[in-house]
């Protein structure tokens, strides 16, 4: 038997969204094929009116009709692109993926895919996740949603998936692989891919710097000023008060409230963030580099790493230098 495996397609889709899960599906049923199964997937790419799928970087895919909703379908692919915000009004194609969500054993959604997902109403009180630079968008849009802009992917419920930007639709049908077929399988195809079965961190190692909103009240714009100049610096609670011209605890109140973050977890955020840029643009050591950006110790800077980006600064620079 051999699982029916829909990716649909829109003008204005990410191609690497559709192609990525394509290659990983259809490279595992050439693996089942090779040991003597039958069991490996019917992979199709289908769209409206079985028009030709024109990507968001002028690649055009051919494509199938979509089917009619009842037909048995055991994994639906929403793929994401600039075109999501056409595709999320087109009432139609909205009610269509509903239908066959309702009897797919499983939906997936990549990246901004994950809009349509919401919009058929597939994440409502799950968690989700999509590219990081789009989550605090579906997060405003789909309130219903708790939207984790960190994992690569996960998920959201019983039978619907979500996965972050791009390539991170390759880490998850690899997960459904294996689910499917065994850890081997997912790791032969993982293999032809030059890929990682299981790549380390999650999204945040890959998202652009964040920086917190400027306070309204200028004292506090200059704490937040001081601190960014000089992460290294000695900024203690009573430092910062100081400096602020406030008691300890007014303080941290006010930062906390015109900030959004208490002030040690503000002051760690852009000790990190100083620590990142010099992993990535000198050849210093973890050691160096941590005294001075605050941290004391290398030790200290690779447990502040792991937990705010899931990799040690070892693997970080490796990655990113």
């Amino acid at each position: 038997m051999r699982r029916t495996v829909l990716i649909l397609g829109f003008e204005g889709v990410q191609a690497l969204d559709m192609v990525g899960p394509f290659e990983v599906f259809t490279g595992a049923s050439q693996y089942v094929r090779t040991h003597g199964g039958d069991e490996g997937y019917d992979v199709r790419i289908v769209s409206s009116g079985g028009a030709p799928v024109s990507t968001g970087t002028g690649l055009t895919l051919v494509a199938a009709p979509l089917p009619d909703p009842g037909e048995a379908v055991d994994t639906l692919v929403l793929p994401g692109g600039w075109g999501t915000e056409t595709a999320r009004n087109d009432a139609e194609l909205i009610d269509w993926i509903s239908t066959v969500a309702g009897h797919a054993r499983r939906v997936v959604s990549v990246c901004t895919g994950a809009v349509l997902a919401a919009a058929a109403g597939l994440l409502d009180g799950c968690v989700a996740t999509t590219h990081w630079a789009f989550a605090p968008q579906l997060a405003a849009e789909f309130p219903l949603v708790t939207v984790d802009s960190d994992p690569i992917f996960v998920r959201s419920s019983e039978k619907v998936w979500t996965a972050a930007g791009v390539t991170a639709g390759i880490d998850l049908a690899l997960s459904l692989v294996e689910d499917d077929h065994g850890t081997e399988a997912a790791q032969t195809v993982a293999r032809y891919l030059v890929m990682y079965l299981r790549r380390p961190g999650g999204q945040t190692q890959f998202a652009a710097p964040v920086w917190m909103p400027r306070a309204r009240r200028t004292p506090i714009r200059d704490v937040q000023e001081a601190i960014e100049a000089e992460p290294g610096g000695a900024h203690s609670i009573s430092e910062l008060a100081r400096r602020a011209a406030m008691s300890p605890r007014h303080f941290t109140r006010v930062f906390t409230e015109e900030v959004g973050e208490a002030p040690g977890a503000y002051v760690e955020r852009i000790r990190t963030e100083a620590a990142r840029r010099q992993l990535e643009e000198s050849g210093d050591t973890v050691t160096v580099i941590a005294a001075r950006c605050g941290f004391g110790s290398a030790e200290t800077l690779r447990r502040n790493f792991v937990r705010r980006l899931g990799i040690s600064p070892d693997q970080y620079r490796k990655t990113f230098a």
